[in-house]
């Protein structure tokens, strides 16, 4: 089974009829492989995309940004670690987005990750982004709070306009050259508690474990109907979501470096050739280089 048809399945093509419930975080599409042989799709996935970036970055008119979205201990880390090891870490700018700062409270809630998006030639690499401003923000009001929103722009119907407002700009960042792609790691409740298990009981990641990370883990259904009206309101053709298994690390880099290789190779992107005056020049400079004594 190839990487991409693996990842198509994942994809949220039809958002209005999309239910978490219906995705299994335990799913593997029935692969069954060992790890030598999902860690050599991988490394067959990375080579590919290895040869994408480089065509990207020379072709220069397009820039890749990959959205991670997901609960604690799902792994995105791990995933960028293992996802993106093969390609030239000059050319991938990795974002991780926090509580928002004093001057990025200041500007509007897309401000700060506009500052962010990576360049032409560039990919850049979102761990959490905007969607936190209708996920935390709206699990915690006293986030909201802090944002001192307009009368008229924090009713009810803040939820929606700021959909409508992430909609809009990814649109525009398609229309101008960026190729959008969002993967929510849907990582099951009993597996974030083995995960969480396990940060506890082994030194070296103890550092990973957080006691907020217990309180949000009590807010579990809301934050899945969120998660949900979410990728209905925003998975669009020009900026999809994928919603992908998370139990199964290994599966999970599967998928995601087959999205990305998929979209990035229906780029059709090519190295620029170079032809008439600048061919010439070239040729010239082959010839006295070879003409040098060695």
């Amino acid at each position: 089974m190839k990487l991409e048809s693996i990842a198509t399945r994942f994809r949220i093509d039809k958002p209005e009829k999309f239910r978490l419930s219906k995705h299994d975080p335990g799913e593997c599409c029935d692969l069954s492989i060992d790890k030598a042989e999902a860690k050599t799709m991988l490394a067959e996935g990375i080579a590919r995309l290895s040869t994408m970036q480089e065509k990207l970055y020379a072709d220069s008119r397009w820039s890749v940004l990959i959205v991670l979205q997901a609960m604690d201990a799902a792994g995105k880390d791990s995933l960028i670690k293992h996802v993106m090891s093969g390609v030239n870490p000059q050319g991938v700018d990795v974002h991780s987005f926090k509580q928002p700062s004093d001057e990025e409270l200041s500007h509007d809630f897309l401000w700060r990750v506009a500052q962010r998006l990576p360049a032409n030639g560039r990919i850049g690499i979102f761990n959490r982004s905007h969607y936190e401003e209708v996920l935390t923000v709206r699990m915690h009001p006293e986030l909201l709070k802090r944002q001192k929103l307009p009368p008229q722009s924090a009713g009810k119907a803040l939820w929606h306009q700021r959909f409508k407002d992430i909609r809009t700009f990814e649109e525009h960042l398609a229309r101008n050259g960026t190729l959008v792609l969002k993967f929510f790691l849907n990582v099951s409740r009993d597996e974030q508690r083995r995960r969480f298990l396990d940060r506890i009981e082994q030194p070296g990641k103890r550092w990973k474990f957080s006691m907020s990370d217990v309180a949000e883990r009590k807010l579990w259904p809301k934050y899945m109907d969120a998660y949900e009206d979410l990728i209905r309101e925003t998975s669009r053709p020009e900026a999809p979501w994928f919603v992908v298994p998370a139990d199964n690390k290994w599966f999970t880099r599967l998928v995601v470096a087959g999205a990305i290789v998929d979209a990035m190779e229906r780029l059709k992107l090519e190295f620029p050739r170079v032809e008439g005056k600048a061919l010439k020049e070239l040729q010239a400079v082959r010839a006295a280089l070879t003409a040098e004594k060695s």
